[in-house]
């Protein structure tokens, strides 16, 4: 009950909740991250969701585009601007993220949802992951973020979904 039921109401009030407390920090990053980014303060990604269908992640972009001579993007570093980089050191670049949890293509809390290209190379058990909704964050993030080893990662996000509960939510 708590999973199909309790966990997506929860998620919906939390994100509306969400996004009208953080809207003044909500429009004030858009308004910074526009004018470093010669208007476009907004991040779109593919990366698989629930059932490994493929849903576009909102961010708030962090870097420029800029290209050398060659029409190449720079290194990630160059790009990083200073707005983009106190907007990840906080992770107010997840905000947006509430926007996909309304929509339904994400949770609150779950596996993080990473990149299709990474599809292909899941073993049977870290597939799993893809039996919930991945979340904005999840046990592996709280564990150890990117302290951890990707392998340890997908452990982690397994047996959240083994153990999924309020509890474990809380």
């Amino acid at each position: 009950m708590y999973k199909e039921i309790v966990k997506p109401l929860i998620d919906f009030f939390a994100a509306v909740s969400g996004l009208l407390l953080l809207s003044p920090i909500l429009l004030l990053v858009t308004v910074l991250l526009a004018f470093a980014n010669d208007g476009r303060p907004f991040f779109f990604q593919t990366r698989p969701g629930k059932n490994a269908k493929l849903f576009r992640i909102i961010k708030f972009k962090t870097m420029n585009d800029k290209k050398d001579a060659n029409g190449n993007l720079l290194p990630d570093a160059e790009r990083l601007t200073k707005i983009g980089q106190f907007v990840r050191k906080t992770s107010l670049d997840e905000i947006p993220q509430l926007l996909n949890v309304l929509k339904g293509d994400m949770s609150l809390i779950g596996p993080r949802p990473l990149l299709p290209e990474y599809l292909p190379i899941y073993n049977e058990e870290q597939k799993r992951r893809h039996i919930v909704r991945p979340g904005i964050t999840g046990l592996a993030q709280v564990k150890g973020r990117n302290t951890m080893k990707f392998s340890e990662r997908l452990i982690n996000d397994v047996y959240y979904i083994e153990n999924l509960s309020l509890f474990l939510d809380t």
